[in-house]
Order: structure tokens, then sequence, then C-alpha cells
């Protein structure tokens, strides 16, 4: 990041996503999407908008938590912005997936929220 990376969008983002996901809180997950946000997690599909953000979190086991590294951002004017991070989806079981994760951001008045966001598996050779 060209920018204080502490004070990017993508960090700020992040740190409430993962407390949203780690909590199992789908309702605020969906908070932090636009009302018309483009979505593909791991399904095939790209859904939009935050019933279906909200309805894939409900579905996603409460036990399951995500590690948050690496993540680098960029700006587009004051009020756009995205990045990339690497994600780990973990449960107690010893399941786990690695992911990248891109998302765009745009300012929502004081705030950011997610208009896109993509997950892409690592492939267990990567």
């Amino acid at each position: 990041m060209n920018e204080d990376a502490s004070n990017h969008p993508m960090r700020e983002v992040l740190g409430r996503w993962k407390a949203a996901f780690d909590g199992h809180r789908s309702a605020a997950m969906a908070d932090l999407f636009t009302p018309d946000t483009l979505f593909q997690g791991f399904g095939p599909a790209v859904v939009s908008g935050r019933e279906a953000v909200r309805a894939y979190y409900e579905a996603v086991p409460a036990e399951r938590s995500a590690h948050v590294a690496d993540v680098q951002g960029y700006r587009i004017g004051e009020g756009l912005a995205g990045g990339f991070a690497d994600v780990t989806f973990r449960d107690p079981d010893g399941w786990a997936v690695a992911v990248h994760l891109s998302l765009v951001l745009v300012r929502d008045g004081d705030d950011w929220r997610i208009r896109q966001y993509h997950v892409s598996r690592l492939a267990a050779d990567d």
C-alpha cells in the first residue's frame, strides 16, 4: 500500500468483516455490504444484494473462523478503494481452506462498504 497501511479502508473493513464472521453475526456481516453488492463466495454463482449476503453467511457453520493476512490495497479518489488479502477459513476439527479475497469498497458517509466481494480458492500446491 502506498499510504499508511494501518489507516487504509481495506484494513478497517476487513477488521469489521472478521469480527462479524468469527461472531457468526450474519446481519452485521450483511450491513458491511452495499445494497447492490456483487458477491461470489465459495459457490460458482454470483449473487447480488445484502439479503443474499446475509443468507450466505447464515449458512456458514458457527464454529468457523477467519484468519486475515497480507492485506494490500489501493484507492481511486476519496470514495473508491479496493485490494486483496489472504484469508484462511478454519474450524476446530482441523478443516481449513485458504483463499485470495478481493474487495471493491465504496465510501458511504463516514463508513466504507463492500461493493464487490470475490474469493478464489488456493490449490494445495500454491
